[in-house]
């Protein structure tokens, strides 16, 4: 019995031990022959190995370890945008062809790309670019995927698209209403001894590679942008004002970007629903306790005037009354005060002079857009800021019109913007290829002024670190809260009369609780209409008034009403803000996660009502629940703080002009730094 178990044992293991053969032998040969379950079977039994392309053939590398794996990842081929989708595409894609991607070579010319910020960080290197285009890519996740990059590499700005479609039609109507927020907050960086300045031309900067078909890198100076996709050289671009301007309506082929120096992790937003006013008074604490500036890339004498300035406001002398400005009114009326001094005596702003009409230099001074062209006309008019040698400025002025280019550019009902992103694109990479200055900090110390609806969308890729003063300043589109400017949207009707029927009637002749009439743009005002309109005498709700002469019925409103309605339109900015305090009426903002005008300077909360859009229902209640007292307080405050938000032919101290251009240079003392 024993031998016969023992036998049948025998047999079995012979049997298990052949078949364990054949098994090892069928996973040699498919090894060896490459099947698809080779790939498979290989990675189990031999050390990991990183595809590398290089002269159309793959070569192995090491594998890093975790937070070191270079993988399939894509570069976002706007490096200058403060998105976090910088990284580099290996591997399988033929676009990238030539060029080769080593983890282990140690050097100092290297391309980081930042896991947290996705922002590059470069060391300069004369000799950069002539390491067989060799670059060192780390802390990125060989197996994730485009779709996981983004989710993992979250930030307050949302990825950008170029298609985006645009409501009812694409264009707004000049009664239309826009909304955007943003916010800023806290102290200044402390003043440091100034490095030593160095020559622009001693500095390389880093190649870079386009995600483009067929972009390849290059190294560029301080003074010179990317080959675009037909690797057509800097210098083979035209040269002449209208060779660019009929350059700029291409539509197919993306402009490459310029190269952006180090920049800091921004802060992130939290991600609300809804920012109340509270919560943008947060967010602005937030954003002053940390830098997210572009380090340029070699310093300055402008840098060390600008941190002197910057520690100057921060150690401001106490002043607790002033006889033209109102304490109540400010955050902070000794900053405010001091701030405003060295920028009349310090700032020095160079204007381009490149480009054609009538995207450029060519203002548009009626209408709801009106903001953005009367700063061009007196910024371009100015001689005390003004000047004429760029080495001599601080800040930088991009002097276009986003009316004109949707007005020049947009095809109607296309839904599609893509030319205008282009043209763009083309002019700044024509004023950075002409000048330093721009990629001496990625376009920190530039700025633009905007009041279209689609100016976030167009320039915040291209433009994403200029100092982007905005009427549509969402803070949940884009809207960087200390960086970016809100900019007051005013409706002109009179170019040549912009002070027309200003002002209102006094407290006691004011016998309209609430007042509001408009279009039905966007979702907010059918709801306001759905509950207010015709329902209560005090409360005057209506859609469009009848329309008399110089649009009187309109005005009388305004200017016999206690409170002024200022609902969102299809953006969260509406110019009834402005024209509640021309007339000289209490705002009521219905309009969530927008960033009133100047909002790092002044304190909203003491002229103004804010109402969450939820809240309409309660509108009246809300209202009536504010004390006489309380309401005579506001109005005065409004009736002070207009000075504030009015244009004059010529400009005054502290008018909208300078209050404009001052929060620009408060917010670039806030992000520059020691180089």
């Amino acid at each position: 019995m024993g031998q016969e178990l023992l036998s049948q044992c025998q047999v079995k293991t012979r049997t298990l031990l052949w078949i364990v053969g054949m098994l090892f032998a069928v996973i040699l040969v498919v090894q060896h022959l490459e099947l698809p379950y080779g790939t498979v079977l290989s990675s189990m039994l031999s050390a990991a190995k990183v595809p590398v392309e290089g002269k159309s053939r793959f070569q192995a590398v090491d594998s890093p370890s975790d937070s070191e794996a270079v993988g399939n990842v894509s570069l976002s081929n706007d490096l200058n945008y403060t998105g976090t989708y910088g990284i580099h595409k290996i591997a399988n894609d033929t676009r990238t062809s030539g060029f080769v991607l080593e983890r282990n070579e140690v050097s100092n010319r290297t391309l980081e790309i930042d896991e947290d910020t996705g922002d590059d960080q470069e060391e300069p290197s004369d000799n950069f670019a002539k390491q067989n285009r060799t670059f060192i890519v780390e802390n990125v996740n060989p197996l994730e995927t485009d779709v996981e990059q983004e989710q993992r590499h979250s930030s307050f700005e949302k990825k950008n698209t170029t298609d985006a479609t645009f409501s009812e039609g694409g264009t707004r109507n000049e009664s239309n209403t826009t909304d955007e927020v943003v916010n800023s907050t806290a102290g200044f960086p402390t003043a440091s001894p100034a490095s030593p300045m160095i020559n622009s031309s001693s500095i390389a900067a880093p190649a870079i590679i386009e995600s483009n078909v067929g972009a390849p890198p290059i190294a560029v100076g301080s003074n010179v942008t990317l080959v675009q996709k037909d690797q057509t050289t800097l210098s083979q671009k035209p040269k002449s004002s209208e060779q660019l301007h009929s350059n700029l309506s291409r539509t197919e082929q993306s402009s490459s970007p310029t190269r952006v120096p180090e920049m800091n992790k921004e802060p992130e937003v939290p991600a609300l629903d809804v920012y109340s006013i509270s919560d943008m008074n947060q967010l602005l604490r937030k954003s002053r306790s940390s830098y997210h500036s572009v380090k340029p890339r070699w310093s300055s004498t402008v840098d060390r005037e600008l941190l002197y300035a910057a520690s100057q406001i921060e150690n401001a002398p106490l002043l607790k009354s002033d006889q033209t400005l109102y304490a109540p009114l400010y955050r902070n009326l000794s900053m405010f005060k001091r701030s405003y001094e060295l920028m009349e005596n310090t700032l020095k702003v160079y204007v381009y002079r490149e480009g054609e009409r009538p995207i450029l230099h060519s203002p548009f001074l009626r209408g709801i857009y009106a903001s953005e062209g009367w700063f061009m006309k007196q910024m371009e008019a100015d001689k005390r800021f003004v000047t004429k040698n760029p080495r001599k400025a601080h800040l930088y002025y991009l002097p276009f019109s986003s009316r004109r280019l949707e007005e020049s550019l947009y095809v109607p009902n296309s839904h599609n913007h893509k030319n205008l992103v282009q043209y763009l694109k083309d002019y700044v990479d024509m004023i950075a290829g002409k000048y330093p200055f721009w990629n001496r900090t990625g376009g920190a110390d530039h700025f633009l002024v905007a009041c279209h609806d689609w100016a976030p969308s167009e320039t915040k890729k291209i433009m994403a670190k200029c100092i982007r003063a905005l009427c549509n300043a969402d803070v949940k589109e884009g809207f960087v809260v200390g960086k970016d400017v809100s900019l007051p949207e005013t409706y002109i009707k009179n170019d040549k009369k912009p002070l027309r029927d200003l002002g209102g009637n006094r407290p006691s002749k004011r016998s309209i609780l609430a007042f509001f009439a408009g279009s039905m743009h966007g979702y907010v005002r059918p709801i306001l209409l759905q509950h207010w309109e015709n329902k209560d005498p005090d409360m005057q709700i209506f859609g469009q008034l009848p329309e008399g002469k110089g649009n009187k019925n309109y005005v009388r409103h305004m200017q016999s009403s206690k409170y002024c309605i200022c609902a969102k339109g299809y953006e969260v900015n509406s110019p009834r803000v402005v024209e509640a305090i021309f007339y000289e009426c209490v705002p009521v903002i219905i309009s969530d996660n927008f960033v009133p005008p100047f909002f790092e300077v002044l304190q909203w909360e003491s002229f103004a009502v804010f109402v969450l859009e939820k809240d309409i229902p309660n509108l009246k209640n809300i209202l009536l629940s504010i004390p006489k007292k309380r309401y005579l307080q506001m109005q005065m405050r409004v009736r002070r703080v207009q000075q504030h938000f009015l244009w004059h032919a010529k400009p005054e101290k502290y008018d909208i002009f300078h209050m404009t251009l001052h929060n620009i240079w408060y917010n670039r003392l806030h992000q520059i730094k020691p180089n």
